[in-house]
């Protein structure tokens, strides 16, 4: 190995080793927040590169937004059908079947 190897691979376990032990050290909620920052930081990144976008190919943008208002549509009607010709709800009852007469029977 040379001595570039050594010093990155000693590099990384140094990295790895620290993050460890601030994670060891920080409560919990201090991490909760780290969270909430990195998740705060995605959404703002990933709202300015739709922006961008849209402002770029406002067509392309138009045609996936009715798409996605056409597949709306059908799941909901597609829904409304369902439940049209799920069970109707109503009463029963329990009709007891009795045994007929003697002379009603057919003989042999």
């Amino acid at each position: 190995m040379s001595k570039l190897e050594n010093i990155t691979d000693r590099a990384t376990r140094l990295a790895s080793q620290l993050g460890d032990d601030i994670k060891g050290v920080l409560p919990d909620n201090a991490m909760k927040w780290i969270e909430t920052g990195a998740v705060i930081g995605t959404v703002k990144t990933g709202g300015r590169v739709a922006s961008r976008f849209v402002r770029r190919n406002p067509a392309v943008a138009v045609a996936a937004v009715a798409g996605a208002g056409l597949l709306w549509f059908a799941a909901r009607r597609h829904a409304k059908k369902k439940a049209a010709e799920g069970a109707i709800e109503g009463q029963s009852r329990r009709i007891e079947a009795k045994r007929g007469s003697a002379r009603h029977r057919r003989g042999s």
